[in-house]
């Protein structure tokens, strides 16, 4: 697992075509912007955790 303090406005990228970039607003709640290619499927962990349990 790889931890980073990283500001707003600026990103991460997970091999050449996945880009996560931190946006924080004005009430200082933290945002990620994920760019993806449409065909990969990304989940919130609730329901990431929902769809393995019922598997």
């Amino acid at each position: 697992m790889l931890t980073l303090g990283i500001g707003n406005g600026h990103y991460v990228m997970i091999g050449d075509d996945i880009k996560v970039m931190v946006k924080v607003d004005n009430h200082g709640s933290i945002r990620l912007t994920i760019d993806a290619p449409a065909d990969m499927k990304i989940l919130r962990d609730e329901l990431y955790e929902q769809m393995k349990k019922a598997q």
